[in-house]
């Protein structure tokens, strides 16, 4: 067994923050500052479109989303942890609204950063039929 050297509330804070401060954030400066503090620099995000790989790719495609959605917000769930990864539940839509798309991430930590985040869009939602259209899914 790998012992975990990650601790808790390290990856909680990665998987919450990243949520808030990559994937909802507008400002490109910003979210480029945390992308830089909250990610490996090789790290990989796995979309529906496609995995993602470094910082400046997941910048982009993380302005790409934020720019197609700028009134949503999102609403995380509970996170889960076990070992050096954990998973959050999350729902997105205009503020004060039911969420438009709803999901999941499930990140991996390595070194107190994200390794690599997969984002699992639940089937019904509109955003994640169009996401694997764009895909050719």
């Amino acid at each position: 067994m790998v012992p975990n050297s990650e601790s808790a509330d390290r990856i909680r804070e990665l998987l919450l923050r990243n949520l808030e401060e990559v994937f909802g954030e507008g400002d490109s400066g910003r979210r480029r500052a945390a992308i830089e503090e909250l990610w490996a620099e090789d790290g990989v995000l796995y979309a529906p479109t496609g995995p993602v790989t470094g910082h400046a790719a997941i910048d982009a495609f993380a302005g790409t989303l934020r720019a197609m959605h700028p009134d949503f917000a999102y609403a995380p769930g509970n996170p889960q942890m076990l070992h050096n990864a954990e998973r959050l539940g999350w729902g997105s839509g205009p503020r004060g609204e039911a969420p438009a798309y709803t999901g999941w991430d499930f990140i991996l930590v390595r070194d107190g950063r994200i390794a690599a985040l997969y984002v699992f869009l639940d089937e019904g939602s509109a955003e994640s039929r169009r996401m694997r259209e764009a895909a050719g899914n």
